[in-house]
Protein backbone atom coordinates (compact mmCIF):
# COMPACT_ATOMS: atom_id res chain seq x y z
CA UNK A 1 0.00 0.00 0.00
CA UNK A 2 1.40 3.01 -0.99
CA UNK A 3 2.23 6.34 1.25
CA UNK A 4 -0.04 8.69 -1.39
CA UNK A 5 -3.33 5.96 -0.49
CA UNK A 6 -2.36 6.03 3.44
CA UNK A 7 -2.02 9.62 3.40
CA UNK A 8 -5.02 10.47 1.39
CA UNK A 9 -6.59 7.92 3.20
CA UNK A 10 -5.67 9.70 6.92
CA UNK A 11 -6.94 13.10 5.57
CA UNK A 12 -10.28 11.61 4.27
CA UNK A 13 -11.19 9.37 7.66
CA UNK A 14 -10.25 12.65 9.54
CA UNK A 15 -12.30 15.45 7.67
CA UNK A 16 -15.26 12.65 8.01
CA UNK A 17 -15.13 12.36 11.78
CA UNK A 18 -14.85 16.11 12.16
CA UNK A 19 -18.53 16.58 10.31
CA UNK A 20 -19.84 13.99 11.95
CA UNK A 21 -18.73 14.85 15.28
CA UNK A 22 -20.13 19.05 14.56
CA UNK A 23 -23.13 17.66 13.24
CA UNK A 24 -25.47 20.62 12.38
CA UNK A 25 -25.15 22.57 9.28
CA UNK A 26 -21.47 21.32 9.46
CA UNK A 27 -22.42 18.14 8.36
CA UNK A 28 -25.08 19.12 5.90
CA UNK A 29 -22.64 21.13 4.66
CA UNK A 30 -19.74 18.64 4.30
CA UNK A 31 -22.50 15.63 3.31
CA UNK A 32 -23.65 18.33 0.67
CA UNK A 33 -19.74 18.46 -0.77
CA UNK A 34 -19.50 14.93 -1.43
CA UNK A 35 -22.77 14.56 -3.21
CA UNK A 36 -21.82 17.67 -5.41
CA UNK A 37 -18.55 15.53 -6.19
CA UNK A 38 -19.97 12.30 -6.41
CA UNK A 39 -22.58 13.05 -8.95
CA UNK A 40 -20.05 15.08 -11.12
CA UNK A 41 -18.38 11.21 -11.00
CA UNK A 42 -21.91 9.85 -11.59
CA UNK A 43 -23.09 11.81 -14.92
CA UNK A 44 -19.58 11.12 -16.49
CA UNK A 45 -20.69 7.61 -15.95
CA UNK A 46 -23.57 8.19 -17.70
CA UNK A 47 -21.85 10.71 -20.50
CA UNK A 48 -19.71 7.95 -21.38
CA UNK A 49 -22.49 5.93 -23.02
CA UNK A 50 -23.47 8.77 -24.70
CA UNK A 51 -26.72 10.01 -22.40
CA UNK A 52 -27.41 13.67 -21.86
CA UNK A 53 -29.01 13.92 -18.43
CA UNK A 54 -30.02 17.02 -16.89
CA UNK A 55 -27.16 17.27 -14.64
CA UNK A 56 -26.79 20.94 -13.25
CA UNK A 57 -31.03 21.10 -12.26
CA UNK A 58 -30.31 17.50 -10.63
CA UNK A 59 -27.06 19.12 -8.88
CA UNK A 60 -28.76 21.87 -7.88
CA UNK A 61 -32.25 19.73 -6.25
CA UNK A 62 -29.90 17.72 -4.45
CA UNK A 63 -28.51 20.29 -2.29
CA UNK A 64 -32.01 21.72 -1.94
CA UNK A 65 -33.44 18.41 -0.96
CA UNK A 66 -30.19 18.07 1.98
CA UNK A 67 -31.36 21.67 2.96
CA UNK A 68 -34.88 20.76 3.22
CA UNK A 69 -34.00 17.29 5.47
CA UNK A 70 -31.89 19.95 7.55
CA UNK A 71 -34.45 22.84 8.59
CA UNK A 72 -38.33 20.48 7.76
CA UNK A 73 -36.92 16.73 7.56
CA UNK A 74 -40.93 16.07 7.51
CA UNK A 75 -40.73 17.62 4.14
CA UNK A 76 -38.15 15.69 2.39
CA UNK A 77 -40.00 13.14 1.06
CA UNK A 78 -42.72 15.06 -0.45
CA UNK A 79 -40.14 16.88 -2.05
CA UNK A 80 -38.56 14.34 -3.75
CA UNK A 81 -41.35 13.48 -6.40
CA UNK A 82 -41.66 17.14 -6.68
CA UNK A 83 -37.85 17.50 -7.62
CA UNK A 84 -38.32 14.59 -10.13
CA UNK A 85 -41.25 15.98 -11.44
CA UNK A 86 -39.25 19.49 -12.22
CA UNK A 87 -36.21 17.54 -14.02
CA UNK A 88 -39.00 15.80 -16.67
CA UNK A 89 -40.00 19.48 -17.08
CA UNK A 90 -36.84 20.80 -17.59
CA UNK A 91 -35.54 18.71 -20.04
CA UNK A 92 -39.33 18.40 -21.67
CA UNK A 93 -37.87 22.02 -22.90
CA UNK A 94 -35.07 21.34 -24.29
CA UNK A 95 -34.06 22.13 -27.98
CA UNK A 96 -32.59 18.19 -28.31
CA UNK A 97 -35.37 15.78 -27.56
CA UNK A 98 -34.99 14.35 -24.55
CA UNK A 99 -34.86 10.45 -24.69
CA UNK A 100 -36.30 7.97 -21.94
CA UNK A 101 -32.47 7.07 -21.29
CA UNK A 102 -32.05 10.86 -20.61
CA UNK A 103 -34.42 10.84 -18.44
CA UNK A 104 -34.34 7.50 -16.25
CA UNK A 105 -30.83 9.05 -15.77
CA UNK A 106 -31.27 12.16 -14.18
CA UNK A 107 -33.97 10.41 -12.10
CA UNK A 108 -31.45 8.11 -10.79
CA UNK A 109 -28.73 10.57 -10.08
CA UNK A 110 -31.40 12.51 -8.16
CA UNK A 111 -32.38 9.42 -6.07
CA UNK A 112 -29.45 7.77 -5.66
CA UNK A 113 -26.59 11.07 -5.18
CA UNK A 114 -29.57 13.09 -3.66
CA UNK A 115 -32.40 11.95 -2.05
CA UNK A 116 -30.82 8.73 -0.53
CA UNK A 117 -28.00 10.51 1.01
CA UNK A 118 -30.63 12.90 2.85
CA UNK A 119 -31.03 9.77 5.42
CA UNK A 120 -28.09 10.90 6.36
CA UNK A 121 -28.66 14.30 7.38
CA UNK A 122 -31.71 12.69 9.46
CA UNK A 123 -29.96 10.73 11.09
CA UNK A 124 -27.32 13.03 12.36
CA UNK A 125 -29.03 16.10 12.35
CA UNK A 126 -32.34 15.52 12.78
CA UNK A 127 -33.58 12.63 14.19
CA UNK A 128 -37.09 12.84 15.38
CA UNK A 129 -37.66 13.12 19.30
CA UNK A 130 -33.77 14.00 19.21
CA UNK A 131 -32.98 16.69 21.66
CA UNK A 132 -30.38 19.25 19.90
CA UNK A 133 -27.26 19.37 22.07
CA UNK A 134 -25.57 22.07 19.63
CA UNK A 135 -22.83 24.15 21.90
CA UNK A 136 -21.51 25.95 19.07
CA UNK A 137 -22.89 28.16 15.97
CA UNK A 138 -24.67 26.96 13.28
CA UNK A 139 -26.01 23.81 15.74
CA UNK A 140 -22.46 22.50 15.68
CA UNK A 141 -21.52 20.56 19.00
CA UNK A 142 -18.30 20.08 20.47
CA UNK A 143 -17.87 17.33 23.40
CA UNK A 144 -17.01 18.72 26.39
CA UNK A 145 -15.47 15.97 27.44
CA UNK A 146 -14.25 12.47 25.18
CA UNK A 147 -14.18 10.07 28.29
CA UNK A 148 -17.98 9.90 28.87
CA UNK A 149 -19.40 8.58 25.60
CA UNK A 150 -22.73 8.41 27.44
CA UNK A 151 -23.04 12.45 27.43
CA UNK A 152 -22.47 12.58 23.47
CA UNK A 153 -25.73 13.22 21.67
CA UNK A 154 -27.45 9.88 20.39
CA UNK A 155 -27.57 11.26 16.82
CA UNK A 156 -24.11 11.31 17.38
CA UNK A 157 -23.20 8.04 19.10
CA UNK A 158 -25.89 6.46 16.20
CA UNK A 159 -24.32 7.63 13.33
CA UNK A 160 -20.53 6.40 14.48
CA UNK A 161 -22.14 3.29 15.52
CA UNK A 162 -23.46 2.93 12.21
CA UNK A 163 -20.12 4.11 10.40
CA UNK A 164 -18.20 1.21 12.84
CA UNK A 165 -20.60 -1.47 10.88
CA UNK A 166 -20.08 -0.17 7.58
CA UNK A 167 -16.21 -0.24 8.14
CA UNK A 168 -16.08 -3.46 10.25
CA UNK A 169 -17.95 -4.98 6.99
CA UNK A 170 -15.82 -3.48 4.71
CA UNK A 171 -12.45 -4.52 6.46
CA UNK A 172 -13.85 -7.93 6.99
CA UNK A 173 -14.69 -8.52 3.19
CA UNK A 174 -11.21 -7.22 2.23
CA UNK A 175 -8.86 -9.03 4.41
CA UNK A 176 -11.17 -12.29 5.02
CA UNK A 177 -11.68 -12.09 1.18
CA UNK A 178 -8.57 -12.22 0.38
CA UNK A 179 -7.25 -14.64 2.62
CA UNK A 180 -9.65 -17.23 2.27
CA UNK A 181 -11.78 -16.02 -0.60
CA UNK A 182 -12.01 -18.91 -3.18
CA UNK A 183 -16.25 -18.32 -4.49
CA UNK A 184 -16.76 -15.90 -7.18
CA UNK A 185 -19.59 -13.61 -5.48
CA UNK A 186 -20.49 -11.68 -9.09
CA UNK A 187 -19.38 -11.35 -12.53
CA UNK A 188 -20.43 -7.39 -11.60
CA UNK A 189 -16.93 -7.63 -9.52
CA UNK A 190 -14.46 -10.46 -10.00
CA UNK A 191 -12.66 -9.67 -6.71
CA UNK A 192 -15.64 -10.18 -4.88
CA UNK A 193 -15.79 -13.69 -2.82
CA UNK A 194 -18.86 -14.87 -1.36
CA UNK A 195 -16.86 -15.89 1.83
CA UNK A 196 -15.68 -12.47 1.86
CA UNK A 197 -19.50 -11.12 1.63
CA UNK A 198 -20.04 -13.85 4.64
CA UNK A 199 -17.56 -12.34 7.22
CA UNK A 200 -18.32 -8.43 6.14
CA UNK A 201 -21.62 -9.64 7.41
CA UNK A 202 -20.46 -11.43 10.44
CA UNK A 203 -17.78 -8.25 11.21
CA UNK A 204 -21.04 -5.23 10.49
CA UNK A 205 -23.04 -7.93 12.71
CA UNK A 206 -20.32 -8.40 15.71
CA UNK A 207 -20.00 -4.57 16.03
CA UNK A 208 -23.87 -4.03 16.02
CA UNK A 209 -24.35 -6.60 18.95
CA UNK A 210 -22.09 -4.67 20.63
CA UNK A 211 -23.01 -1.71 20.62
CA UNK A 212 -26.65 -2.54 20.89
CA UNK A 213 -25.63 -3.89 24.20
CA UNK A 214 -23.56 -0.62 25.06
CA UNK A 215 -26.11 1.63 24.04
CA UNK A 216 -29.01 -0.56 25.78
CA UNK A 217 -31.31 -1.13 22.94
CA UNK A 218 -34.39 -2.49 23.70
CA UNK A 219 -34.04 -6.44 23.19
CA UNK A 220 -30.50 -5.19 22.01
CA UNK A 221 -29.67 -8.95 21.43
CA UNK A 222 -32.39 -9.24 18.62
CA UNK A 223 -31.76 -5.62 17.80
CA UNK A 224 -28.35 -5.72 17.26
CA UNK A 225 -28.76 -8.95 15.14
CA UNK A 226 -31.31 -6.89 12.78
CA UNK A 227 -29.34 -3.97 12.37
CA UNK A 228 -25.92 -5.87 11.90
CA UNK A 229 -27.13 -7.71 8.80
CA UNK A 230 -29.13 -4.97 7.60
CA UNK A 231 -25.63 -3.10 7.25
CA UNK A 232 -24.02 -5.82 5.88
CA UNK A 233 -25.61 -6.64 2.89
CA UNK A 234 -26.98 -3.14 2.27
CA UNK A 235 -23.09 -1.59 1.84
CA UNK A 236 -22.14 -4.69 0.24
CA UNK A 237 -25.25 -4.12 -2.30
CA UNK A 238 -24.09 -0.48 -2.72
CA UNK A 239 -20.27 -1.50 -3.32
CA UNK A 240 -22.06 -3.42 -6.23
CA UNK A 241 -24.27 -0.91 -7.76
CA UNK A 242 -21.69 1.22 -7.76
CA UNK A 243 -19.57 -1.75 -9.75
CA UNK A 244 -22.19 -2.31 -12.17
CA UNK A 245 -22.37 0.97 -12.97
CA UNK A 246 -18.53 1.19 -13.79
CA UNK A 247 -18.47 -1.70 -15.43
CA UNK A 248 -21.30 -0.31 -17.63
CA UNK A 249 -19.38 2.64 -18.71
CA UNK A 250 -15.68 1.23 -18.99
CA UNK A 251 -13.85 2.51 -16.26
CA UNK A 252 -12.19 1.05 -13.25
CA UNK A 253 -12.62 4.11 -10.78
CA UNK A 254 -15.56 6.61 -10.94
CA UNK A 255 -12.87 8.99 -10.79
CA UNK A 256 -9.21 10.06 -9.80
CA UNK A 257 -10.38 12.53 -6.62
CA UNK A 258 -8.83 10.89 -3.80
CA UNK A 259 -5.13 9.76 -4.45
CA UNK A 260 -4.78 6.38 -4.57
CA UNK A 261 -8.32 5.61 -3.72
CA UNK A 262 -10.15 6.58 -7.04
CA UNK A 263 -13.47 8.77 -7.13
CA UNK A 264 -16.04 9.83 -4.58
CA UNK A 265 -18.60 6.94 -5.60
CA UNK A 266 -15.53 4.12 -4.97
CA UNK A 267 -15.15 5.66 -1.26
CA UNK A 268 -18.86 6.53 -0.82
CA UNK A 269 -20.97 3.37 -1.93
CA UNK A 270 -21.32 1.35 0.80
CA UNK A 271 -22.87 4.05 2.25
CA UNK A 272 -25.90 5.03 0.14
CA UNK A 273 -28.12 2.45 0.57
CA UNK A 274 -27.75 2.08 4.06
CA UNK A 275 -28.84 5.02 5.80
CA UNK A 276 -32.46 5.14 4.91
CA UNK A 277 -32.67 1.79 6.28
CA UNK A 278 -31.04 2.33 9.64
CA UNK A 279 -33.26 5.50 9.58
CA UNK A 280 -36.55 3.55 9.86
CA UNK A 281 -34.64 1.20 11.75
CA UNK A 282 -33.76 3.62 14.70
CA UNK A 283 -37.96 5.41 13.79
CA UNK A 284 -39.96 2.44 13.54
CA UNK A 285 -38.60 -0.97 14.74
CA UNK A 286 -36.64 0.11 17.49
CA UNK A 287 -40.25 1.94 19.29
CA UNK A 288 -41.73 -1.99 18.21
CA UNK A 289 -38.95 -3.68 20.31
CA UNK A 290 -39.68 -1.21 23.29
CA UNK A 291 -43.36 -1.92 23.28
Amino acid sequence: MSWTRILSGIVAIALALGMIILGGWYFTVGIGIIIFLGQLEYFRLVRAKGIEPAGKTTLFLSQLLLIIATVAPNLTDAMFPLAGSLICFYLLFQPKMATIADISSSILGLFYGGYLPTYWVRLRVSLPNSVNYSNLPLDGYWPNSWTDISQFPPALTLTFLVMACIWAADIGAYTMGKSFGRTRLSEISPKKTVEGAIFGIVGSLTVAELGAWYFHFPSWELSGLILGVLIGITSLLGDLTESMMKRDAGVKDSGQLIPGHGGILDRTDSYVFTAPLVYYFVTLLLPLLAS
